[in-house]
């Protein structure tokens, strides 16, 4: 009987006790193989070039280089390259922005072993991996509107805590159209004030602070 491929495995996360957590529970099954490791995007995308890795496990949120952007730019130089996201945030507007950059999973960090490892055999075949949990927050996203990428440009002033002028001249626009923009954010976050519209913002990941 011949032996199953073993999967080759780049590990990418920023927390360094999380990376041996990964190392440890991978190195536990014969058929998957840990191939490099690094705490940083633009790392992850010179290792992946070296080692052509089956798959890589990207976390979410790095300094620097994001896991979203680093999956962009894999899947640009590899059309072919599978990643599976790794993230402590389930948020609707993370994992879209995680899928939309090419990612063909996405695990939470709370989940278990017996979650991630099917995960990462599932998606080194060629195979989506959207758990139920992550699937629903998806689903979610399609009640709200979508903010424009100048309404997000203001939540993210609104996150420093600053006030309408300062927001205009921040954003070079008049204090007018900054109130139409944050009329427009309240309405389609359905909050019902400023500090309400940042605690949504994060909470979906639709802004990082």
């Amino acid at each position: 009987m011949s032996k199953a491929p073993t999967v080759r495995i780049l590990i990418v996360d920023d927390h360094y006790i999380v990376r041996m957590g990964l190392i440890a529970l991978i190195n536990t099954e014969p058929d998957l193989e840990i191939v490099g490791e690094t705490d940083d995007g633009d790392q992850a995308i010179a290792l992946f070039e070296k080692l052509k890795p089956d798959l890589v496990l990207m976390d979410l949120r790095m300094p620097h280089r994001s896991g979203t952007e680093a999956t962009r730019i894999i899947r640009q130089m590899t059309p072919a390259a599978r990643v599976l996201m790794l993230s402590a945030f389930d948020g609707d507007a993370d994992i879209h922005t995680a899928l939309e950059s090419g990612a063909q999973g996405y695990v939470l960090k709370s989940a278990t072993g017996e979650d991630l490892i099917p995960a990462i055999r599932a998606v080194a075949a060629g195979r989506r991996w959207i758990p139920q949990e992550v699937a629903a927050r998806l689903r979610s996203r399609n009640a709200y509107e979508e903010l424009t990428a100048r309404e997000i440009d203001v939540l993210h002033q609104l996150a420093r805590g600053l006030a309408n002028k300062e927001i205009a001249d921040a954003l070079k626009i008049s204090e007018y159209t900054t109130k139409d923009h944050l009329k427009s954010i309240l309405a389609k976050l359905r909050v019902a004030d400023r500090t309400q519209a940042v605690t949504a913002a994060l909470q979906r990941g639709i802004i990082h602070l």
